[in-house]
């Protein structure tokens, strides 16, 4: 069903509350490493701004204990951030430990046309992760409007995405941000009117966190491309001597199961063909080839040179992608390489076929930053829960609250 999106508010001289995604990684030292979900957000703001609204933007970061404020959680970083984003022309406040309360009030009060107000991390409350409906309604009353714009947090229940909106009046808007309305679509239309062939590709550790995804994908593609520690189960449940590498034993018979849904519904699924192994996860730990079978004591840990270049080149002449986890151990060299060579085909297939490729957030989306081919895709998720619950066909708590 459609929602109503920020480009249709009408919000001159209103407060609106925009739930944003402004999660980043910060290191030791609070300092931000990736900036992108900020940028991300500022098409968003700047919406209300030129309608005349004044944006309360509220965010979570990391994982506090919900008992009050932490110095490593602080949003104060990204206010930083977000005021060289915005630039001299909006002024934005930040409420230092603070997402509701007099403080939050009183910096709402004094902010002048053209300013932003930045509430400290929602998570220093323990109402913002048991959607508490006290806690919602104190921070609903500091807005007129609500703009629900942090996608990476749709598929969770809590306060600021479900009792928030539920406790402003009816009258008031409830709307889908710029990022959300543009992340619906591209998932959505990739799954609901896809151009032929549509392949998923799906990696990771653990056939349990990709079951929903396999179970919903395989009515709808023409192949799913299996690599990741999870291949490992599938190959298990094939007879393949798979030597040390992770297998969840209790998922073994549910991947015959699958591959058996996979041939009934006529969808391919494939499995490597052959595997860069060691003995241990490092640098200079020494590595084989792997074909038929893995020896005892060494792991698949990517995969081998055979597939790569077969996956490439069914890949690159794709029409449409969906691609969620990474196909190895990417973060560690040598062990990247076929996350990189699956990035570059699918995105030599937006290239040179117009595919759409839709790349799922968290580690898929920093494999393609690594292989520096994230601005050569369709669209790079904020959200890897969110879009593997929508691979899933399951609904997301954050929408339900919108208007249509």
């Amino acid at each position: 069903m459609p929602i109503a999106s920020v480009k249709d508010l009408e919000c001159r001289g209103q407060r609106v509350l925009v739930r944003v995604d402004f999660n980043v990684p910060l290191d030791a030292n609070q300092a931000i490493m990736d900036d992108r979900r900020i940028r991300a957000a500022i098409p968003t703001i700047q919406t209300v701004l030129k309608a005349g609204g004044t944006p309360i933007l509220m965010s979570h970061l990391g994982r506090p204990a919900g008992t009050g404020p932490e110095p490593g959680a602080s949003l104060a970083p990204v206010a930083t951030r977000l005021q060289s984003l915005l630039g001299s022309k909006h002024n934005v406040h930040f409420v230092e430990g603070a997402c509701r309360g007099p403080a939050v009030e009183t910096a709402i009060d004094a902010v002048q046309p053209g300013d932003v107000v930045l509430l400290d991390n929602l998570r220093f409350e323990a109402g913002e992760k048991a959607n508490d409906s006290a806690f919602g309604a104190e921070v609903a009353a500091l807005g007129q409007a609500y703009v629900n714009d942090a996608f990476g947090t749709a598929h969770r229940a809590h306060a600021s995405m479900a009792a928030v909106p539920d406790a402003m009046p009816s009258s008031a808007p409830k709307v889908a941000g710029l990022l959300l309305d543009k992340e619906l679509h591209f998932l959505r239309s990739a799954i609901d009117d896809p151009k032929r062939p549509f392949f998923a590709v799906l990696g990771g550790a653990k056939v349990s966190d990709k079951l929903g995804a396999i179970t919903h994908l395989l009515p709808h593609v023409d192949a799913v491309f299996v690599g990741g520690a999870m291949a490992y189960t599938f190959l298990k449940a094939t007879g393949e001597d798979v030597g040390a590498s992770l297998v969840e034993a209790d998922m073994v018979d549910t991947a015959t199961s699958l591959r058996a849904q996979a041939d009934d519904a006529g969808t391919e699924l494939l499995l490597p063909l052959d595997h860069v192994c060691a003995q241990r996860i490092e640098a200079a730990a020494d590595t084989r080839v792997c074909e038929i079978g893995i020896p005892e004591g060494w792991m698949g840990l990517d995969i081998g040179p055979e597939t790569r270049a077969s996956w490439a080149a069914r890949l690159s002449g794709a029409g449409t992608v969906v691609w969620n986890g990474p196909m190895g151990v990417f973060e560690q060299p040598p062990f990247d390489a076929g996350t990189v060579a699956i990035a570059r085909a699918v995105a030599d297939a937006t290239r040179r076929h117009k595919a759409v490729t839709v790349i799922g957030g968290g580690e898929t989306a920093a494999a393609v930053e690594r292989a520096g081919v994230a601005d050569q895709v369709s669209h790079v998720s904020t959200g890897g829960g969110a879009s593997l619950r929508m691979l899933e066909g399951a609904d997301l708590p954050g929408l339900a609250s919108l208007d249509a």
